[in-house]
């Protein structure tokens, strides 16, 4: 299952039924889970821990140093999940000591041609970043998430939880869950209501999704009157307290 052309380091661990495509190269500290596909002219190098049954393309380069300039070859690390698919051309580098030491990529994501995640970033599951999509250091990518081609986030920055980044938006504050957001910088658009549908929200749960994005973004209320008033209807609406939460805890201020 391992092509002779490949280059595999003997410091690496690689699970049965893993296939390495011809000219690949997998160095040391890589371990790599059972039933992972890599294709030809990938590049891993470590530490890096990769899941089972991902499937990697062909120019991938992961687990490479961070392209910090405060980086001076401290030991850090980039984990990844089970079931990504990482296309070609795709970058993923570690993390760095001014984060917890490493990047870190959850489960059932789609990483497109050419997209890059760098130093310290967090994806969680099932989330698509589409052709050339860029994150800068310690970026926090929420589940179900959608980042448009040629998107580009902000280091520090956080987008939330079944968000929709139009293509080309450049984000440069936190975007909370369910918002859709566009533009250069990146302003709300509307409530991602298509991608609730799809993900098995009722109809009652995307209404009350859209008060609560209109209570933020159309009463002309300030941001601490309008998170009281979605701190209310969160006691009764399960759907709006990760729309709270995540306000409260945003560092870079949100896109308003």
């Amino acid at each position: 299952m391992i092509d002779a052309r490949a280059v595999i380091s003997p410091q690496a661990e690689i699970a049965a039924g893993v296939e390495v495509g011809p000219f690949s190269i997998i160095g040391p500290n890589v371990s790599i889970g059972a039933g992972t596909w890599i294709g030809p002219h990938a590049v891993i190098n470590g530490p890096t821990r990769i899941g089972a049954d991902n499937k990697i393309f062909q120019f991938a380069s992961l687990g490479d140093a961070p392209q910090d300039k405060k980086y001076k070859g401290e030991p850090t690390r980039l984990e990844i999940g089970d079931r990504n698919v990482i296309r070609e051309c795709v970058t993923v580098n570690r993390g760095t000591m001014h984060g917890d030491g490493v990047t870190r990529i959850g489960d059932d994501n789609l990483l497109m041609a050419y997209s890059h995640v760098a130093h310290d970033c967090r994806i969680g599951n099932q989330t698509v970043l589409s052709n050339v999509a860029t994150l800068g250091g310690h970026v926090e990518i929420g589940d179900f998430a959608i980042l448009g081609g040629l998107s580009a986030v902000h280091q520090f920055t956080k987008v939330g939880a079944y968000c929709f980044i139009a293509n080309n938006a450049a984000v440069t504050r936190d975007v909370p869950p369910y918002v859709m957001a566009v533009g250069q910088p990146a302003e709300p658009h509307s409530v991602n209501a298509v991608g609730l549908k799809r993900r098995g929200f009722t109809d009652d749960q995307i209404r009350n999704v859209r008060r609560a994005y209109r209570v933020l973004y159309r009463s002309g209320l300030k941001l601490k009157a309008a998170l009281e008033e979605l701190d209310k209807a969160a006691v009764a609406q399960e759907e709006i307290r990760p729309f709270v939460d995540f306000i409260r805890r945003s560092s870079r201020s949100i896109v308003r």
